[in-house]
Formats: C-alpha cells, structure tokens, sequence
C-alpha cells in the first residue's frame, strides 16, 4: 500500500517493496533487493542487486550545499545521483545525499548501520562498514576495506586509505592512509 513509482522506474527480478516506498523518475534497481517500509529513492539513483535498504532510509537528497551572497544563503543545485553497488546494505533513518554532479557511491559489500549521514559526492569503497551515527562530510574518499566506528566523523575532502579504521567517536580531519 502507497507505494509510488515514478516514471521511467527499472525494478529487477525477485524484488521485495514494503508499505510506503517512493521510487522517483528514472531509478533503477537490480534483483533481489528489499525495500522496507518508507523508504525513498530519489530521482535518477541506481541500486544493485542483493541490496537492503531499511525503512525510512533516504537515497539521492541533495547534499548541503549553499553559497553566501548579498545576505542570504542560496542553494546549489545538486543534480547528480547516487549509486549503491551490489550487496550494499543500508541501516534505518540513514541518508545517502546525491553528488553535486556525477554520483555519489557506496561500493560492493559496504554495510551502514542505522542513522549514519553520508554527504554529497562521497566515495566509500568496497567492503566497508560504517556504524552507527557516523557521518562523512563532501566530496571525502573512504578505501576498500575501512571500518568508521560508532559517532566517528570525517571532515569535507578527506581521503581514507584502504583498510583503515577510524575509532569510535573520532575525527578525521585529514588524510588517512
């Protein structure tokens, strides 16, 4: 019941889509997912197979992204997308903004647990796992490999190299190899 799906909507094989689903215009979605309760995929996402996406989770906002002029904050448009490879999992009440341009994207076998905030043009490798409450700022690059702890943070265009970890309630407010 109330699902929506916008035009244009490519949905795999074997899919699962609970109560409340938006789906907006020219999403695709691979087979085999699962679409819990009030989940919304905005326009022009793409999600692979096998993916979890847990219920009231946001694909494709748009980031936060403003310019000060003559005082007032206007906003920049963010019209790229967002893409979740295969085997992704993503938590409850978490958001994956879309990029300013091109595609915001979580790798193959990434796990984010629940209420975890990753920004526009974000890159997060294969693999990973971010926990609870995490956040990852713009246009920063997370490795193959990286566990963020529960609380963790990493600042606007950092770079996390493959395999590392960053503790629970830490920072990164640099590039980690």
């Amino acid at each position: 019941p109330h699902v929506v799906i916008d035009a244009d909507v490519r949905i795999g094989a074997s899919c699962v889509i609970h109560a409340g689903v938006f789906i907006g215009r020219g999403t695709t979605i691979g087979d085999a997912c699962f679409l819990w309760p009030n989940v919304v995929i905005r326009d022009g996402c793409a999600v692979g197979h096998r993916v979890i996406i847990h219920s009231n989770s946001v694909i494709g906002a748009d980031g936060f992204g403003y310019y000060f002029d003559q005082g007032r904050h206007n906003k920049v448009p963010h019209v790229g997308g967002v893409i979740l490879e295969d085997d992704v999992e993503i938590g409850a009440c978490t958001c994956v903004d879309r990029s300013k341009f091109g595609n915001t994207v979580v790798g193959m076998g990434t796990k984010i647990d629940n209420q975890v905030q990753v920004a526009h043009n974000v890159r997060i490798g294969r693999h990973c796992v971010l926990v609870s409450h995490a956040g990852i700022a713009g246009s920063s690059r997370i490795g193959d490999y990286c566990v963020l702890g529960g609380r963790a943070g990493v600042l606007d265009n950092v770079t996390i190299g493959d395999r590392a970890t960053i503790a629970a309630i830490a920072t990164a407010d640099k590039d980690v190899p």
